[in-house]
């Protein structure tokens, strides 16, 4: 058992970090006013981020920079824990949240992530955001075998547990949702012709070989059509363009960000029209709507449902995420999903430490981790749960075929 004392962050050190923490109002390392608590026989098995009284984990997060919109996520998490706290946390501990700003820069995200771990002492690290971020970190994590659990991101590199069984993925494999594709459309439109737009970046690549894999010796007559852009073009315009003039019946629309309505409002003018099938990350509604009647029909295997739909509005985890703004975020955008998939995060993480019990070691963290086969989370569409094994880290392996129309997606069916 690690008999460590946990010193609380200073206010200096937190800015400097763009940090941010919560934990329920009670003495955590010292006795009620200050005086030293009696040493006491524990009551759990622990490794450094946890004892009797308490457990750390800790999460790096954009709070600043090209990616601060993300930020609201950490902000949902430190407020679900502040509220958890003060009902007496988790297994009778405290759940001490430190979220540090990374800026979405690698260097940053070093620099944050050695200071949870050499100078918070956390357990491990939940829900850090990046696809380059993380990967600056993961041999460092893995080195040290601490867990870095449900990670930001669907780039496949993270699902490998034989050479990095520390890590492992918390958001849909861009891979995973390719396949499944792949195979609906093998299924169903095995004559297709599809047109394909990507942006030159992993999620692409990994999206590309997967879909590739999957079609087999079909991919060669019914990929009729390819164009990427990258992330710093102004537009898709021109791509789009190309892609039109062979009619193809499939457009796999792999765009993300503001190339997703620039790029259905020109599908839209060309007059092309095919069955038109977006990333499931960019299936948001605030991506779609300025895309006016381009963004109408549109496809996409979705697994998180949208906060701003009414589809949702009696749903329990909505009312109290809603509750839960009232009370510590107010001025929040209820229509943003980052918020919801925050609230969502943190109680993913709540039922992980429920079922490690009374064993916080970084092994049972681990183990819990990797055997989630029977848990959902709140933003997960009905039908769509984890799916972690100790041999396959990712964590979905079926989606929700959903129709956009009248500003808001209509389920068709579960695929897997």
């Amino acid at each position: 058992m690690n008999k460590d004392t946990f010193a609380t962050p200073s206010r200096r050190d937190m800015l400097r970090l763009g940090g941010l923490t919560a934990l329920g109002g009670v003495a955590a390392a010292a006795g009620i006013g200050g005086l030293a608590a009696p040493a006491l026989a524990q009551k759990g098995q622990y490794d450094t981020g946890a004892d009797d009284r308490e457990v750390r984990i800790g999460q790096t997060l954009p709070f600043s920079g090209p990616a601060s919109y993300i930020g609201v996520s950490g902000r949902v998490q430190l407020a679900y824990f502040e509220r958890l706290n003060k009902k007496g946390g988790v297994n009778g501990r405290q759940v001490r949240l430190i979220a540090l700003d990374d800026a979405y820069s690698p260097p940053k995200t070093v620099e944050a992530t050695r200071r949870l771990i050499e100078s918070e002492h956390v357990l491990g690290t939940f829900g850090s955001i990046g696809t380059a971020c993380q990967a600056a970190v993961q041999r460092y994590m893995n080195s040290r075998k601490i867990p870095q659990l449900m990670i930001g991101t669907g780039a496949a590199r993270f699902n490998n547990p034989r050479e990095f069984p520390w890590t492992t993925p918390g958001s849909a494999l861009y891979s995973t949702e390719a396949r499944v594709l792949a195979r609906h459309l093998l299924a169903t439109k095995p004559d297709a012709r599809i047109a394909i737009l990507h942006q030159v970046d992993e999620l692409g690549r990994d999206y590309l070989t997967a879909f590739r894999e999957e079609l087999g010796d079909r991919a060669k007559t019914m990929i009729v059509a390819e164009a990427s852009y990258e992330v710093a073009d102004p537009t898709a315009d021109s791509q789009v363009l190309k892609l039109a003039s062979t009619n193809a019946s499939v457009f796999l629309n792999l765009t993300v960000g503001k190339f997703v309505s620039q790029s259905l409002r020109k599908v839209q003018e060309t007059g092309w029209r095919p069955d038109q099938y977006l990333l499931s990350g960019s299936a948001t509604i605030s991506l779609l709507k300025p895309a006016g009647k381009g963004g109408e029909g549109a496809l996409a295997l979705r697994s998180v449902r949208s906060i701003s739909s009414p589809r949702w509005k009696n749903d329990p985890a909505v009312i109290d995420y809603f509750s839960l703004l009232d009370a510590h975020l107010p001025n929040l955008d209820r229509t943003d999903n980052l918020g919801f998939a925050g609230y969502s995060m943190a109680n993913v993480l709540h039922q992980m430490l429920e079922r490690c019990g009374d064993n916080l070691t970084r092994d049972n963290l681990l183990k819990v981790a990797t055997n989630l086969t029977d848990m959902t989370a709140p933003i997960n569409l009905p039908g769509v749960n984890f799916s972690t094994t100790p041999e396959d880290y990712a964590p979905l392996r079926n989606y929700e075929l959903s129709r956009y129309e009248n500003d808001d997606w209509t389920g068709i069916k579960v695929l897997s």
